[in-house]
């Protein structure tokens, strides 16, 4: 059995909710792609990942996520719900945060830290300092319909969909609906 996104307990607010943020699709990796080596640390704990500590899991989800992003602020209660989830049945989930701290220091290791504890954050929360994208990519759409500012109710069911996919060995649909958010904040370039 899948999410239940009736679990959520969202509610709608009365007024209007209006987000000033950088909407970005996410484009330019190819489904199939495979993740290179990496390791990084978890500034909660300190500990180091690497892509070979989630070699036993029958999958991987890696979300690129940041602690300002409305987009983010927005989901980050149910992507909590929905991974504890689908880690009860084997999948594995990490977080990796790859803004640049000069432009964005609200989104750095110590702030990471306080949001991954504050919200009992089950999977490790990653600081990827120099930009690297670990994964090999089978699914890489949206979460769901639902928008900071458009009052559809967060479920998770595009996301949801596609683990119960590879978890049970099935085919993923192709055609997948791009996720939006804000982009990474690279480094500004430095001039000598």
């Amino acid at each position: 059995m899948g999410f239940n996104p009736m679990h959520l307990g969202t509610t709608l607010l009365a007024r209007k909710l209006v987000v000033r943020a950088a909407r970005t699709e996410s484009k330019g990796a190819s489904l199939g792609s495979k993740a290179p080596h990496f390791e990084l640390p978890e500034p909660l704990t300190g500990k180091v990942w690497k892509l070979d500590d989630f070699e036993p899991y029958p999958a991987l989800l890696v979300m690129f996520v940041c602690n300002h992003c409305p987009f983010v602020k927005h989901l980050k209660k149910a992507i909590v719900k929905l991974t504890n989830f689908y880690m009860k049945k084997g999948l594995a989930v990490v977080a990796i945060s790859s803004n640049s701290i000069a432009t964005h220091p609200q989104d750095g290791p110590q702030f990471m830290a306080e949001e991954a504890k504050l919200l009992n954050y089950p999977f490790p929360y990653l600081y990827d300092e120099d930009g690297r994208r670990p994964f090999e990519l089978v699914y890489h759409g949206q979460f769901d319909d639902s928008r900071p500012s458009n009052n559809v109710p967060v479920s998770g069911r595009d996301l949801s969909r596609a683990i119960d996919c590879v978890l049970s060995s099935q085919p993923i649909p192709s055609v997948q609906k791009p996720s939006v958010g804000c982009s990474i904040k690279w480094h500004p370039e430095t001039t000598l």
